[in-house]
């Protein structure tokens, strides 16, 4: 029961970070560092502590610290890259929950400290955070305002025809 709540609410997060990613300018700076190192951080993060960081193995194009914006890199990760991890990630973290119980949830993974609630909410709180940067970059830069599913209509399936609100649908 609490992990069919967790798996929906997950795939509305990830559904809202699509959102935050097809809205925004992947070039725009945010504090120093283009959106697309966010995007990279947000998905990286999510693949790394979602489920056990500690038997994580890094993707095959990542460099040491190109997951951390504020650090200095020459790498550039164009976008076809990173919707291909960010579906795999997607992918990943479904058929994850698809295998927890509820009971398991209090469980600790192999070798890590957090149960698997903890690394579950943690991820949540941290993407959120980051969708609303990436939000705020695109408010600022079209006026517009990006959709955000909420629980009710992601639920009854009622999602946006526009991917910013307010706009009118076809």
């Amino acid at each position: 029961m609490f992990v069919d709540a967790i798996k929906s609410s997950t795939e509305l997060m990830l559904y809202n970070l699509g959102i935050s990613m097809k809205t925004c300018d992947w070039q725009a700076d945010i504090c120093g560092a283009p959106a697309w190192r966010y995007i990279y951080h947000i998905i990286h993060s999510c693949d790394k502590y979602f489920i056990n960081p500690v038997v994580f193995e890094e993707p095959h194009f990542h460099q040491p610290d190109l997951d951390w914006p504020d650090a200095p890199s020459n790498v550039i990760l164009d976008c076809g890259l990173l919707w291909a991890y960010y579906e795999r990630t997607r992918e990943k973290i479904i058929a994850y929950l698809n295998t927890l119980s509820d009971e398991q949830l209090c469980e600790t993974p192999e070798k890590c400290h957090l149960s698997r609630f903890e690394l579950i909410l943690g991820q949540h709180r941290h993407m959120y955070a980051h969708i609303g940067i990436l939000n705020g970059i695109t408010i600022s830069h079209t006026g517009q305002y990006p959709h955000i599913v909420n629980a009710s209509n992601w639920t009854m399936r009622n999602l946006p025809d526009s991917l910013f609100a307010g706009t009118e649908r076809p």
